[in-house]
């Protein structure tokens, strides 16, 4: 029993001690780091005499402590051994007494030794611990001591390899920064070139990006106004969304793009072709030349490389001038073509069946529906009419000229306005059909809508929730003709009807070019550009409510305004 007692003291105390000889092990990974003399860790048991050296003599009880529990180990182990051996084996032969009494010798003097090493712990009991801690306490200040008096130069190299992975990533931060900078900088410079702005200019677009990049992307995108820097300021920022005319020196010639295309880009951005069907009709004749031109690539499919073909076409011509409805329409109706062909069939055949297709969507939907809206209309046409338009429109030119064919008696009143003045175009070709012809502005539109009877108005495009999106002065022109009580047909052919909502002209509209509305040299607008806060809006469309319009006539009958999604769901069906 007090063997027992001594046994279990000892192995609490050593507890203890391997915490310190940790503790110990840790300074000295400390003392090897730093590049110092052998610490006296590395001295002989036989200095534990010595009076100078604390550590030591820790170091040397830690060792006889693990003798100790090395010895402890083996001799339970080996009474274990004997005990087994004894149970087994009952009648034992004198030799294996013998052997069985060596091995109580030894158990005895390690028990012994035990004994000796519990004393001497237990002598030094709690205060033991305080101690221990104290000179490893006093140990770590004279490490520190002569380590900051002696090797201040090499902690400070060690700190500086410390810092050397730390100072690389700042230093590629930088590099990343540097070249992103001169990349920002080659680009300002590059649209700098293409817009042939002044050099003064130059160091005031890197301010505009950092500051707001919007701003920086409306000025340095194409699609976007080419106004002078001090102007974009002073701009309306309702109409900062708007696409703005293109001037014909930012036009590149691109390998890519087919010389029909480019060809008709420059007459979109000239309004060399203006009205929705002149430009869809165009568009599709480039299209077909574009599809005959066309060459698949090696192992390429035909239908989709001339899809992206034919993409980058109209990105073009996109940049050129924004496409109206109908050519968005057509070139959708394009696409989904294209995804429907056979496959296993010759490349000529797939050409031939595409300019079909192109063929007939120019007759269906451009030159039958024409005829269709005519027909509906001659019947409203009598004579004596006054039939009061708007513009020009391709539409209403075939009408009246059909009805002049049917030899009715009637006459025209033309509204135009300014900066275009496109109805004297229609007021020339009437008068070369020898209709008679009346021409106005659009500020007069009061003092003859008493006289019209019937007010025929074209459109761009005639938007899903009715709306008609058309010229700009259209709604100006039926709100007068709904104010003396004057019926309104939208004449509109349903490749023009677009899924889109809108109520307002501000949403989505295309600005014209504001030189424009100069006049002349007397104009008090002449040389707005250096007036430094003057900007001329030129809107080319207006938006006029369904309630401002009697009816639409369409190739498929005379509708409501609201009944263009039922047109749009039914077209498929119907064959349009």
């Amino acid at each position: 029993m007090p063997g027992n007692a001594v046994d279990a003291v000892a192995t609490e105390k050593t507890r203890d001690q391997i915490m310190a000889e940790r503790e110990a092990k840790k300074l000295a990974k400390q003392a090897k780091k730093h590049k110092t003399a052998p610490t006296p860790t590395a001295a002989t048991p036989a200095v534990l005499t010595t009076p100078a050296a604390p550590a030591t003599k820790i170091i040397t009880e830690v060792e006889q402590t693990t003798i100790t529990t090395k010895l402890t180990t083996t001799t339970t182990t080996k009474v274990q051994d004997a005990v087994a051996s004894k149970t087994t084996q009952p009648a034992a032969v004198n030799g294996k007494d013998v052997e069985a009494g060596e091995k109580t010798r030894e158990q005895i003097k390690a028990e012994r030794e035990a004994k000796k090493a519990a004393k001497k712990a237990g002598k030094g009991g709690g205060a033991k611990v305080e101690g221990i801690t104290q000179q490893l306490a006093d140990l770590k200040v004279a490490e520190k001591a002569p380590v900051a008096a002696s090797a201040a130069p090499s902690t400070t190299e060690a700190d500086q390899e410390k810092k050397k992975p730390a100072l690389s990533k700042a230093e590629r931060r930088a590099i990343q920064e540097a070249q992103r900078a001169a990349k920002a900088q080659v680009q300002t410079k590059k649209a700098q070139s293409a817009a042939k702005a002044p050099p003064s200019s130059a160091p005031k677009e890197p301010k505009l990006k950092s500051v707001s990049p919007t701003k920086a992307a409306t000025i340095s995108s194409p699609g976007k106004c080419p106004a002078s820097t001090p102007n974009v300021d002073c701009r309306v920022k309702l109409f900062n969304h708007l696409v703005c005319a293109k001037e014909d020196s930012q036009f590149i010639n691109d390998p890519l793009v087919h010389p029909s295309i480019a060809r008709l880009g420059v007459q979109y951005a000239k309004r060399t072709v203006v009205g929705s069907n002149a430009r869809c009709i165009a568009f599709l004749h480039a299209l077909r030349q574009v599809v005959y031109d066309f060459e698949t690539p090696a192992k390429k499919e035909f239908g989709r490389s001339l899809d992206a073909a034919v993409k980058h076409h109209v990105d073009h011509l996109h940049k050129c001038r924004p496409l109206a409805v109908s050519v968005s329409n057509a070139y959708k109706q394009f696409k989904n073509q294209l995804t429907q062909l056979p496959a296993d069939v010759p490349e000529t055949e797939l050409k031939e069946l595409l300019v079909h297709f192109i063929d007939t969507y120019i007759e269906n939907q451009i030159g039958k529906a024409a005829q269709a809206i005519s027909g509906f209309l001659q019947e409203k046409i009598t004579d004596g009419d006054v039939l009061l338009t708007f513009a020009c429109s391709s539409l209403i030119q075939f009408i009246c000229e059909e009805a002049k064919r049917r030899q009715v008696a009637f006459r025209v009143i033309v509204v135009d306005s300014r900066p275009g003045c496109e109805g004297q175009e229609l007021l020339r070709r009437l008068h070369a059909t020898g209709i008679p012809c009346t021409y106005v502005l659009i500020n007069a539109v009061g003092y003859v809508m008493a006289e019209a009877t019937k007010v025929l108005l074209g459109a761009h495009a005639l938007l899903a929730n009715g709306y008609v999106m058309a010229r700009t002065g259209t709604a100006q022109v039926a709100l007068v003709a709904n104010a003396h009580n004057v019926p309104v047909l939208v004449c509109c052919e349903t490749h023009k009807f677009s899924e889109r909502f809108q109520t307002d002209a501000i949403v989505y509209n295309e600005l014209s070019d504001p030189n424009q509305l100069v006049r002349g040299d007397k104009c008090q607008l002449s040389n707005w550009a250096a007036k430094g806060k003057l900007l001329p809006l030129n809107l080319s469309y207006d938006i006029t409510p369904p309630e401002l319009v009697s009816a639409v006539v369409t190739e498929v009958a005379i509708l409501p305004c609201t009944s263009v999604p039922v047109i749009l769901r039914i077209k498929p069906d119907i064959g349009y």
